[in-house]
């Protein structure tokens, strides 16, 4: 009796385990077939981006009218019936490039119509067909900002410098971004941090009169000397590096800014930017000083790369401090510093002349 009640003891194990690797080898398979599809449907998202991407590539070049550069605007012919409220301009400064979309036009519409007018801050330009109409890409010689007419069938641009239309210029560089996470700690990132205290501080400045120029405001990582650039070519008045600090020393937290010091402005320099950005921050934030520091070698090459301009770099807390660390990734604080930044900018601009 005994010897059988083994022997079905031993049959169920057996046909229990035999129904768990079942269920088991079941959910792996399909864990493996999700993992699969999700692999494929990246792969294919991303040929339809390099594809889209290939197809605005190969729009026709835009035709100019030779030998015709009179005026200040320079024309770009619309189809019949085009308004002004449909039409999409966006500026993509960092790149050089202005971009207009023109619903219900096609292609051909721009292989049969030449721009005209002044083409003088215009290198060339070509059209991409777009959901409901084109884009028309134009490469610039520099960074322009820029006022529009529309009038007779005939959209109108005309090209300004920056310091022609805004009195307070400044940029914005949240460091880090795209392969380069920069510090990192508790699932967060240093790019993200910054560009969330970036975001934060530009609901300020939009409402504040004040030009912002950004380096980024996605997920992207614009090299060193393109950053500088930005700051050099729009002559902004200051230049303002956003960086999570890290310190080998866990133990360290506390608001901290660097400066070039190698670089001298006369009157509102370097250091005093960072004096003012180290000191609003850490009483928005209610915060430990660590105090002001020249930039290192390292830092000079990334955060500083050939910036002409008062430049320096608030760094609002230690990523590599446990308790720190817990609350730069909150909303509140992120909300905080941008609040302080800003209002060192305020101060800046209250005592200080830059044109």
């Amino acid at each position: 009796m005994q010897q059988r009640l083994m022997k079905k003891t031993a049959v169920y194990s057996f046909v229990f385990f035999l129904v768990s690797m079942g269920v088991v080898l079941a959910i792996s398979a399909g864990r493996a077939r999700e993992a699969k599809a999700l692999r494929e449907r990246q792969e294919m998202e991303r040929q339809k981006e390099a594809g889209d991407a290939a197809s605005f590539a190969r729009g026709g070049e835009l035709s100019f009218v030779q030998g015709q550069a009179d005026g200040v605007y320079l024309r770009i012919p619309l189809p019949d019936g085009c308004r002004a409220q449909d039409i999409l301009i966006e500026n993509f400064y960092m790149d050089r490039q202005l971009r207009i979309f023109v619903p219900d036009a096609d292609e051909a519409f721009y292989g049969q119509n030449r721009l005209s007018g002044n083409r003088g801050e215009v290198l060339g330009g070509n059209c991409g067909a777009a959901e409901g109409g084109v884009v028309l890409n134009l490469s610039l010689k520099g960074i322009y900002e820029c006022r529009t007419i529309l009038e007779d069938g005939n959209l109108y641009i005309r090209f300004f410098a920056p310091s022609e239309v805004y009195d307070k210029i400044v940029v914005i560089d949240p460091d880090c971004g795209g392969d380069d996470a920069g510090n990192e700690a508790d699932g967060m990132a240093e790019k993200d941090i910054n560009l969330q205290i970036a975001h934060k501080l530009a609901e300020r400045l939009d409402q504040s009169g004040i030009k912002a120029y950004y380096t980024r405001m996605d997920d992207l990582n614009p090299l060193p000397q393109e950053r500088a650039a930005l700051g050099n070519e729009i002559r902004a008045d200051m230049y303002i590096c956003i960086q999570v600090g890290a310190k080998e020393d866990s133990s360290v937290y506390g608001v901290e800014a660097v400066y070039d010091g190698e670089h001298f402005n006369p009157g509102f320099g370097n250091k005093e930017l960072a004096s003012l950005l180290e000191e609003e921050v850490a009483r928005a934030v209610n915060g430990r000083s660590i105090g002001v520091a020249q930039a290192g070698e390292t830092e000079l090459e990334k955060a500083f790369c050939g910036v002409m301009i008062p430049a320096a770099a608030i760094r609002p807390g230690c990523i590599t401090n446990p308790q720190e660390a817990l609350v730069l990734g909150r909303e509140e604080q992120t909300d905080k510093i941008a609040e302080g930044i800003y209002q060192a900018i305020l101060e800046a601009y209250e005592t200080n002349t830059f044109r």
